[in-house]
């Protein structure tokens, strides 16, 4: 039981890592914000993504690809018991990027591609997750 529950904190801490690594160190570098850009702050998001680079926005989505996925992995080799910590932690992250979605204005290829990678990471993740569970 305990294993589990640092299986999902484990998971969720990496899928977050993954998620900031590729959308905030690789792609705001690649890709920077505009001047005087405050990207934490979510009243300039919402009347400023317009101005934010394609490239940011597709790293943001292969962030939560790959968040999803490093995250389930990580909670099945950790737990090697149970699916459900990498469930929970999937589940997690499909909830943040659906929020993201709805919270700030996107364009319609960006929610179609997060919406469908997002749910791909779940099932690549779900699978890589499997190899290291031992029912």
């Amino acid at each position: 039981m305990l294993k589990n529950i640092l299986a999902t904190i484990a998971g969720f801490i990496v899928a977050s890592l993954v998620v900031y690594i590729f959308e905030t160190l690789i792609g705001h570098n690649l890709f920077p914000l505009p001047e005087g850009s405050d990207p934490t702050n979510m009243d300039w998001l919402k009347s400023n993504m317009n101005k934010i680079p394609v490239g940011s926005k597709t790293f943001v989505v292969i962030g939560h690809f790959m968040g999803i996925l490093a995250g389930m992995a990580v909670a099945g080799f950790i737990s090697k018991t149970s699916m459900i910590p990498a469930y929970i932690v999937g589940v997690l992250l499909i909830l943040a990027t659906a929020a993201t979605i709805f919270m700030l204005p996107k364009d319609l290829w960006f929610i179609v591609a997060d919406a469908i990678l997002v749910i791909a990471g779940f099932f690549f993740g779900k699978s890589l997750a499997q190899r290291f569970v031992f029912d």
